[in-house]
């Protein structure tokens, strides 16, 4: 598409716009995944018993493929954006690209320093995930590169941002925490997901306030975005269940050797309170008759 005007040549950045302060606050948290050091993980995973290395490996092996899927994903998001002359999103979405490429790096680094790096976790992705991974993802983000209605764009922040990173991650970054951090073990893991759960409340705040901007004063849309978190609950749940059943089948066996834990139904029931939180963000749109007034009271903040 031929350019007619730039908007840096008539006027300037909106420097109060809710994008461009995301921006900023992604240059100024800045990290390098090469810095982390996974010495202490590599010699806290080979002391682990058997039993125990095989309940780590299907989290890592759905945040490896999840950063990998949202990095290879994104793009089209950052296009459409660009196309509708949102300037300050596309700065902001040139970060959050590079956030989810440093995501991925960072998984593959602590696999390498633990000595997995060339085992195959496939295997632990059941059909819930493969259906929001392999399928959802992929599906509603292509679409942006030939649609850019609201609903096309409404469906795609919420299967990436709501879903994904809003109650999949979120659940995630909650077992790492109580399953390594209670044990004193993996800190190398334990830092790369403090700093990507910062790098992820960006991400969120984007996507809510990409869907409240489409939904402010228009009940149909509001309507497409609770339709489709209500159609893809099943799936993010389905997985979490998925998850903590191997834990409660492994913790079942007569001659386990695990020593690390977690509370199934306390994961379940984050997962579902996250999954309320992203609602009730966008609920908050409510009070706004149009996208351009939200922008503004946005803009004041």
């Amino acid at each position: 598409m031929a350019h007619e005007r730039f908007q840096t040549v008539e006027s300037q950045l909106n420097w109060n716009a809710p994008m461009f302060r995301l921006y900023e606050k992604a240059k100024k948290n800045y990290w390098n995944p090469a810095d982390i050091d996974f010495s202490q993980d590599r010699e806290d995973f080979q002391k682990m018993s058997a039993d125990d290395k095989m309940f780590s490996l299907p989290l890592v092996g759905a945040f490896s493929a999840g950063e990998e899927a949202v990095t290879l994903d994104i793009l089209p998001m950052l296009e459409v954006m660009a196309r509708q002359g949102r300037l300050e999103d596309t700065l902001f979405l040139t970060t959050f690209l590079h956030d989810e490429a440093k995501h991925t790096e960072m998984f593959s680094r602590w696999q390498t320093a633990v000595g997995v790096a060339d085992m195959d976790l496939h295997s632990f992705h059941d059909d819930n995930y493969k259906r929001v991974f392999y399928d959802e993802l992929p599906e509603k983000m292509d679409r942006l590169k030939t649609d850019d209605s609201p609903e096309a764009v409404i469906k795609a922040a919420t299967v990436y941002n709501m879903i994904v990173e809003g109650t999949l991650a979120e659940s995630g970054y909650h077992a790492f925490r109580q399953t390594f951090k209670d044990a004193g073990k993996m800190p190398g893991i334990l830092e790369g997901i403090d700093l990507l759960n910062r790098d992820e409340g960006r991400h969120l705040q984007f996507g809510i306030f990409t869907i409240q901007r489409l939904v402010a004063g228009n009940d149909h849309l509001l309507k497409v975005f609770h339709d489709y978190m209500d159609e893809l609950a099943p799936y993010a749940f389905g997985f979490v269940d998925y998850l903590t059943g191997l834990f409660e089948e492994s913790k079942k066996q007569e001659w386990t050797n695990m020593t690390l834990s977690i509370d199934p139904n306390m994961m379940k029931d984050y997962a579902r309170n996250q999954f309320s939180i992203r609602k009730s963000k966008i609920d908050r749109a409510r009070k706004y008759e149009s996208a351009d007034e939200l922008e503004a009271a946005a803009t004041k903040q």
